[in-house]
């Protein structure tokens, strides 16, 4: 498998398991219990899950001096991210917040685009306008009713943080430190957020039924450890834009789920929507083979830097 095959591998398993979030966070919030309490617990039982294979890889936990601070930043915007994104779900249907989230993409193109001078190919461009027009048939209530202000405020703070993070893992000293390693080190500074939200314990939520420990864990497990693990790895192999526009499988599956577990009614224009998407990551994965037949064309994806290439 090459890289390019396994970065598309990595960064859709990411996003498909970043978007069963609501899936396992929204049974818990009908027993009461807080955004702050549930993200505790997803980043404190996902914390030794990479502690212990980062030992069975027979790796070491030794960070360089320089690397700390970046880290310390990563670690509180993904916390941040993932606390703002959960609560959205207070103040509109997840699968409609979890959807909502996919503007991170275009701010990581943008990012990439004015702050480090990435050419935004016109496959680029088209790919976005696509996954853009899925987006604008999936958001819109059936009943044609406003989303709430303060939810879109919170998922558009999480986008934003996320996006940042996506691009800072790619463009610091961070690139260079083993994916293990530096999801381990980002969620254990982002816990640092969460223990400081629930008062270091006092205002703790402690759930009382087994069930719902295992949804805990299976936060931990999925849309937490496997899935940064996975987005961390596809961007060291495709790069930060790739990486993002796949994130269009985040809503599908959070709309999946919401229709097969939670009622929600699937309709030709949600149907339509997720069509587009899934037409725009296509376009995506197809993009190093459409690129040849484009004349003069700057590749599109950026190559993982494992092995210097010669310059002509």
């Amino acid at each position: 498998m090459n890289t390019k095959v396994k970065g598309y591998t990595l960064g859709a398993i990411a996003a498909a398991t970043y978007g069963m979030n609501p899936l396992f966070a929204l049974p818990l919030y009908k027993t009461g219990m807080d955004p702050d309490s549930v993200l505790f617990f997803r980043y404190l039982f996902a914390i030794p899950i990479l502690g212990i294979m980062i030992k069975a890889r027979g790796r070491n936990f030794k960070l360089k001096q320089k690397e700390i601070v970046p880290l310390i930043i990563m670690g509180l915007l993904i916390a941040l991210s993932s606390l703002t994104l959960f609560q959205s779900y207070n103040y509109m249907d997840a699968g409609i917040a979890s959807t909502l989230l996919f503007v991170y993409p275009i701010i990581v193109a943008l990012i990439m685009a004015f702050g480090f001078k990435e050419k935004l190919t016109l496959q680029t461009f088209l790919c976005i306008l696509l996954a853009l027009g899925g987006i604008a048939l999936l958001y819109k209530s059936s009943d044609g009713s406003t989303l709430s202000l303060i939810g879109t405020i919170l998922v558009l703070v999480s986008a934003l943080s996320y996006a940042i993070y996506i691009v800072g893992v790619n463009q610091s000293t961070l690139k260079n430190v083993a994916t293990l390693k530096l999801t381990f080190y980002v969620l254990l500074f982002g816990l640092s957020l969460f223990l400081v939200r629930v008062d270091f314990g006092k205002s703790l939520y402690i759930v009382d039924k087994w069930y719902l420990w295992g949804n805990l864990l299976a936060l931990a497990i999925f849309p937490t450890a496997i899935s940064f693990l996975c987005t961390t790895s596809a961007i060291q192999y495709i790069g930060s834009t790739p990486t993002a526009i796949l994130g269009a499988l985040e809503p599908v599956t959070a709309v999946f789920f919401g229709v097969t577990l939670f009622g929600e009614t699937l309709t030709p224009r949600i149907c339509c929507g997720i069509l587009l998407i899934i037409l725009a990551v296509t376009l995506i994965i197809a993009g190093g083979n459409i690129t040849t037949y484009l004349i003069r064309f700057r590749k599109l994806f950026p190559k993982l830097p494992l092995k210097k290439k010669k310059r002509f």
